[in-house]
């Protein structure tokens, strides 16, 4: 009494009552206190150890107190744990309490609040004798049962007990094996509610694997068939969902999956039992399941499916195949719950293993709703179902048979597309990493060829793959880490970017496959509905161009950067084929896409993987790729060459098989290549091809300037090579060789030269070569190699300048034009012409013959760089060299074609201007060798057999003879004068060219005319000064002179000015010379007595040169100007010695006087312009600028004179060319 009291004492009211419901008061006061919890509620052990059991207690306070006591034992776990351990007898008697009124009672509410309690006391106390005492009393209570009907308590409390005790289904199983024949009796009692109880306890018994191994007969002979039966029946959803949790467990075993999916293996008895169904399988019950409205139950459903199928797909799929399951799961990829999403797309994942998947068509049935599917998926943010849709997607894109036909619409297939477009484009690199192996899978011809095929749509979603891989290799390279911590990160993220960067290219692969399978399809070239005048831009070469574009801009690089840190073999395997493949999809880029692979080092590039991964059998697969890919690029290299014919379909089709044998067998590191190349023994045929197809990859590489070998080795190396074949015998195919000599050429030292055995072995096998352009290779140091032994040259000189020029493709023009400002820049080739020329003269001589005899435009630019030579070299004198050379040419050709020499050669114009070229360089007068002298003859001869319609042979012909005669000293004049005078055909053609003086004809005739007055002028100063033997008469009508300088031609001041010299010269002769004879021009009228005295000339003619010379004057020319005052000067003193008073009569014209205002007007001090001085001082002589006028005119304008105009200019050259006319300044001037 005093404990209550003491126990209640100090406690408010209403506190108070709940406290003392929790005491038992009759006997609370003998207990002793350790037994009453410290802390609220509470609670005394005793005391409920005797109000529980306690028939008089109300059912709600008992229910009250066990609630009271759960709270406490989850508020106050270890105190409620030490209260009731403190005496294990106690503890037992609570646990038989509790047992016993959970036994007793039939309230709901009331048995579960003991089954928690005695859970949560078991699962503390971890007490080995209670937990016995505790199965125990089940056992006896389900053993002592005449029926099943009440022991849904006991079984529940033993499937949560095993639940939270798992190693306690162990020791059920071993120590209580008579229990599973209650279960049994359980499962068959028609309460749903015991036999979901039953269920869930069996579940958490084959939770086991100990307990399921032991229970594995007790299932085949008894649980199997009565459970799939209550499977299919049950109607609670509780009963379904422990059926279904203990067929989950069931299913992680091989032996229970056999044993379920195949019925047969099952015992008689089994399929006796009382309850059970032999007609009932798992594919139909779980497809019952699956059209359930429940999403539970179809979640559940379809784990069971995956959890069958993981075990075997092969051996279980067809059996849920045929049970149509695939139908609905399809049906469920619509459901907006992302679990049933991803539970649907696990098992199809799983059952499109079975090839009966795809006979049965259900894919064609479900690819809408699986695209659909990941269309709306990838609006969500579910990372693991992107990633189950993706993969199922790219399972049925792969294992879709070629003859069924996936996409049955073009717009079914557009979409796929840009479902994946967006997939990989993806943030996470995971569901990206998915998406490109289904990308991968969809480039596949039957799922593109529905028409029309849509490159567009096809060329979105590579950009969208090639730029996601280019965003990620990005980011792994800015986010490199700093130091040596974090190495094993850097690591991971390379290989990480690796396999990512290898999905990408296989991707790409797929789609290069796709584009060579579609050239053979007239149907997927275009689009096949796009209208006739439509721009075609949907078509399969603009696809194919695409590629070739992606792989260069975005393929290559990714790939580059990556093997600057590591090297896949497999990654390169894919990229090397890819590579292979653009060849055949672009065939018009292919030469173009190899030297640029080949100038990128790719040649290296893939020796160096061959030599890293292919020695000995490893990795065939990538040895293969490579050398199919080296195959190809050289074939391209060396069917189309840069600067070279390309070789025969023989030597190709050589080359071909070549290549194909031994490319394979060459994985050996450069050095080793080199040493089996110099290796000198006998080598047998396989070996030889090798060493050929060696030389050819060193030969393409250095022609595309991956110099990655020793230039100096491998020039040791060709030689040791050619060395050994001349030993053995044999001859190399043109291609070999042609590499050979190229390399020894491009690796040959400019110091170091071939040994003479070297050089006498390479011109046996050039023997042997019906044409050297069959082995030329176009290359400056080539041209220095043949021209740099003479034994090479004196055979080989003329063909290989003659190829040289042939292929040379610099900007001859530019080099040719004079005019420019400055000396443009020399090409490299030329440069080592040059220095050849400076070192061989001799090969002047050859270069001569090519101007010859090769083809126009070849001779061209051998003539301008010989020019530019020559100007730029003015220190070298080869002038004799060339003359003698150009006789015997043209001696030849004389001979040959003596009738009509301008049918000869088409070059011949060009030969001719380089001998006045020549003839030009002479800045100093020199004395006419006997070359010099046949030469004047020969060209004479030349041009006697010439008609005036030969411009191009007759212009250089006249200019060189012009020169001769004004660049040589007077005693070489008169000889040079007399040889000239002597060919008629010269004069006769002379003759004819001046009678054509006033034709309508403009350039390049005028030209040519200015040269004949100019020659007609020299011949006839020449041949009065020496009195020359004169063979022809030149005739001139005087009128029709007088007529072309009163009507001068447009642009024709040169002309003019040769005109007005050769009446110069007539004039100062009097018109007395033997050779030029002034004829009338028909019928004349009476002289008058002025005509008579100025006879030849008319008083007429006199007013009108007066008149034209005036009005060229006007021009203000400054070498028709000059021309003309010398013109003036000679009529003057012509008229002066016939008829003084006619004289100053004509230079006392007041035209004069207003001309030398104007020419005085012209610019500023244009008076002290040679010829202004000179017309001056001549019309002084005559009197004419007596006057006062003039004379302050002329002194006003020299007091205006600034000082620094005193003659300080450099005298200028004599002899010009002036618009193609050889031109002596002192000659028009004087």
């Amino acid at each position: 009494m005093a404990v209550r009291q003491a126990a209640t004492a100090g406690t408010p009211g209403p506190r108070r009552e709940e406290e003392a419901a929790l005491l038992f008061e009759r006997a609370h006061y003998r207990h002793d206190p350790r037994w009453l919890l410290p802390v609220t509620p509470r609670l005394c052990l005793a005391c409920a150890l005797e109000l529980l059991p306690d028939p008089g207690v109300s059912l709600v306070r008992k229910k009250h107190m066990l609630s009271c006591f759960q709270d406490a034992l989850v508020r106050h776990t270890s105190l409620v744990t030490q209260l009731v351990s403190q005496d294990q007898r106690v503890c037992i008697h609570f646990i038989s309490v509790l047992f016993g009124l959970l036994c007793s009672m039939e309230d709901g509410s009331v048995t579960d609040l003991c089954i928690e309690v005695l859970i949560q006391i078991t699962t503390q106390l971890k007490l080995e004798q209670t937990i016995r005492c505790l199965l125990d009393e089940c056992h006896k209570e389900l053993c002592n049962m005449p029926s099943m009907r009440g022991s849904l308590a006991t079984l529940t409390l033993l499937g949560k007990l095993v639940d939270a005790i798992p190693a306690l289904a162990d020791e059920l199983v071993m120590e209580h094996g008579n229990l599973m024949e209650h279960l049994l009796r359980g499962l068959v009692y028609p309460s749903e509610g015991i036999q979901a109880s039953v269920c869930y306890l069996y579940g958490k018994l084959y939770s086991s694997p100990v307990a399921a191994e032991m229970l594995s007969g007790h299932f085949r002979e008894k649980l199997f068939p009565l459970f799939l039966s209550i499977l299919d029946g049950a109607q609670t959803k509780e009963l379904q969902i422990n059926c279904l949790g203990l067929l989950r467990q069931l299913l992680k075993y091989d032996l229970f999956v056999s044993m379920i999916m195949n019925q047969d293996g099952l015992g008689e008895s089994a399929k006796n039992i009382e309850g059970s169904s032999g007609n009932t399988s798992l594919p139909l019950v779980l497809k019952k399941l699956l059209l359930s409205r429940d999403e539970t139950l179809q979640v559940a459903s379809a784990h069971c499916i995956t959890a069958v199928l993981v075990h075997s797909p092969a051996k279980h799929a067809s059996a849920f195949i045929h049970a149509d399951i695939p139908e609905f799961l399809f049906e469920h990829l619509s459901s907006s719950s992302e679990v049933l999403v991803w539970s649907s797309c696990n098992c199809l994942t799983l059952l499109v293993e079975e090839p009966l998947f795809f006979s049965k068509c259900h894919t064609v049935y479900g690819i809408e709703a699986v695209v659909r599917s990941l269309q709306g998926s990838l609006k969500m943010n579910n990372i693991e179902l992107h990633k189950q849709g993706l993969l199922l997607f790219a399972e049925i894109l792969t294992r879709q048979p070629e003859e069924i036909k996936l996409f049955t619409s073009s717009a079914m297939c557009r979409d796929a597309g840009r479902a994946l477009q967006e997939a990989v484009s993806s943030p996470v690199l995971e569901v990206a990493a998915e998406a490109l192996k289904a990308t991968s899978a969809f480039l596949r011809k039957d799922h593109q060829s529905t028409p029309p095929v849509q490159y567009g749509e096809l060329q979105a979603l590579l950009e969208a793959m090639l730029n996601r891989c280019a965003e990620f290799s990005q980011t792994l390279l800015s986010r490199r880490p700093l130091g040596h911590a974090s190495s094993r990160d850097s690591e991971k993220a390379i290989l990480q970017r690796g396999k990512f960067l290898l999905s990408t290219l296989e991707g790409f692969r797929s789609a290069c496959r796709l584009a060579i399978e579609f050239q053979s399809e007239p149907s997927a070239q275009e689009n096949p509905f796009t209208a006739p005048s439509a721009k075609k831009e949907d078509t399969l070469e603009a696809f194919s161009e695409f590629l070739l574009s992606a792989c260069d801009s975005l393929c290559i690089p990714m790939v580059m950067r990556h093997l600057e840190q590591t090297t896949h073999p497999a990654l390169m395997e894919v990229f090397l084929s890819i590579l292979h493949n653009l060849f055949v999809i672009v065939p018009h880029m292919k030469e173009k896409f190899s030297k640029k692979l080949a100038s990128s080092s790719f040649i290296r590039l893939t020796l160096e993987l061959k030599a890293r991964f292919c020695s000995g059998l490893s990795h065939s697969a990538l040895n293969q790729v490579c050398s199919n890919f080296l195959y190809y690029m050289c074939l391209n290299l060396l069917s189309a060459p840069e600067k070279t014919g390309p070789p025969s379909k023989e030597e190709l089709s050589a080359v071909s098989e070549l290549l194909q044998h031994g490319l394979p067998q060459i994985s050996s590191r450069s050095p080793e290549s080199l040493a089996f190349l110099s290796d000198r023994q006998y080598m047998e045929g396989a070996a030889r091809q090798r060493q050929y197809c060696i030389l050819l990859l060193f030969y393409l590489a250095y022609i595309h300037e991956d110099r990655f070998v020793s230039e100096a080795e491998l020039f040791e190396a060709v030689q040791s090579f050619l060395l050994s074949l001349q030993d053995q015998g044999e001859r190399p195919p043109l291609v070999v060789f042609k590499a050979s000599i190229y390399l020894l050429a491009i690796c040959q030292d400019k110091d170091n030269t071939l040994r003479e055995t070297m050089v006498s072995a390479i011109r046996k096998f050039l023997e042997g070569i019906p044409d050297l352009q069959l082995v030329y290779t176009h290359h400056p140091l080539l041209l220095r190699f043949f021209l740099l032994y003479p034994e090479l040259m004196s055979r080989y000189g003329h063909r290989v300048l003659e190829l040289w020029f042939f292929w040379e493709e610099s900007s001859y023009e530019e080099l040719d034009d004079v005019t420019s400002a400055g000396q443009p820049a020399l090409p490299a080739s030329l440069v080592v012409l040059f220095q050849l020329l400076r070192s061989i003269p001799s090969i002047l001589l050859i270069l001569l013959d090519l101007i010859y005899s090769s083809p126009v435009d070849t001779a061209h630019k051998v003539l301008i760089s010989l020019r530019t030579f020559l100007r730029r070299n003015e220190d070298i004198q080869v002038g004799g060299l060339i003359r003698g050379h150009f006789l015997l040419i043209l001696q030849r050709l004389l001979v040959e074609h003596g009738a009509s020499p301008s049918g000869a050669s088409g070059n011949l114009p060009l030969l001719l201007s380089l001998l006045s070229l020549m003839q030009l360089r002479n800045v100093s007068e020199q004395e006419l060798d006997s070359v010099a002298m046949k030469l004047l003859h020969q060209v004479s001869k030349l041009c006697g057999k010439c008609s005036p319609t030969d411009v191009d042979i007759l212009q250089p012909s006249f200019n060189f003879l012009y020169w001769s005669l004004h660049q040589t000293t007077p005693s070489s004049q008169k000889r040079a004068a007399a040889v000239l005078l002597s060919s008629t055909g010269l004069m006769e053609l002379l003759e004819k060219m001046l009678a054509l003086t006033l034709a309508k004809a403009d350039s390049p005739r005028t030209a040519l005319l200015c040269s004949a007055w100019l020659l007609t002028a020299s011949f006839s100063a020449q041949q009065h000064k020496g009195s020359l033997q004169v063979h022809q008469t030149l005739s001139v009508e005087m009128d029709q002179v007088l007529k072309a300088l009163s009507f001068p031609k447009k642009k024709a001041a040169l002309l003019s000015a040769a005109i007005l010299c050769f009446l110069r010269t007539a004039l100062r002769q009097s018109f007395s010379s033997a050779l030029v004879a002034l004829v009338p021009s028909g019928a004349q009228p009476l002289p008058a007595t002025k005509d008579t005295v100025l006879a030849p000339l008319r008083m007429s003619q006199v007013r009108s040169l007066v008149i034209g010379l005036q009005n060229l004057l006007v021009q203000k020319d400054p070498l028709l100007s000059q021309a003309c005052v010398g013109c003036l000067e000679a009529l003057l003193d012509y008229l002066d010695a016939r008829s003084p008073d006619i004289a100053l009569h004509v230079a006392s014209q007041p035209w004069n006087r207003f001309l030398l205002f104007t020419l005085l007007d012209a610019g500023e001090n244009s008076f002290l312009r040679p010829e202004i001085l000179r017309l001056m001082t001549l019309l002084q002589s005559m009197g004419h600028l007596a006057d006062h006028s003039m004379a302050q005119t002329l002194q006003a304008s020299l007091e205006g004179l600034p000082p620094s105009t005193s003659s300080g200019q450099p005298p200028l050259q004599d002899m010009l060319c002036l618009g193609g006319v050889a031109v002596s300044l002192s000659h028009i001037r004087n």
